[in-house]
């Protein structure tokens, strides 16, 4: 497996972003993560997207991480926001998903971030279970989802 850098406007961002989508829809009924987000939320300095590839270059796993700061939507100075992780249903149970948000993490770190910050919900427990096995604990909610019962955010120092 390769990890590249890509920027969130890739197409093969595009894609895996249009899978997560439509598993998100699956699992909650809706349209989707209504999360406003833009390409440049994860331009370097302040941001990164990752892809992972297979043996055949074909896009198996993502994640990104883009700079939060102190908000009315509760997060602090120096927060990095963990987004769009997904592994494709057939490359699940590998340690992809482990792997990129090591990179993701070590990565916000480089970059001077002091915490990640994730949202996540309950119908994604093989989620939580990656967060909270990777050190990952409860944190006040926040962002867009913070008012919804299934919604649970998690934070880790960096």
């Amino acid at each position: 497996m390769i990890i590249r850098r890509v920027r969130f406007d890739h197409p093969d961002a595009v894609k895996l972003n249009d899978e997560v989508q439509a598993e998100y829809h699956l699992r909650y009924g809706d349209g989707g993560d209504a999360t406003a987000l833009e390409p440049t939320d994860f331009d370097s300095p302040r941001g990164v997207y990752l892809i992972a590839y297979d043996e055949h270059d074909r896009p198996v796993a993502t994640g990104g991480w883009r700079s939060q700061d102190r908000n009315d939507e509760g997060n602090l100075d120096g927060d990095a926001e963990l987004k769009r992780m997904f592994v494709v249903e057939a490359m699940r149970g590998r340690g992809l998903a482990r792997r990129i948000l090591t990179a993701l993490e070590e990565d916000a770190r480089s970059a001077g971030r002091l915490r990640m910050v994730l949202e996540t919900g309950t119908k994604q427990p093989e989620a939580i279970a990656l967060y909270t096995s990777s050190g990952y604990a409860p944190c006040v909610k926040f962002g867009y989802y913070r008012h919804y019962e299934d919604s649970r955010c998690f934070a880790k120092q960096l």
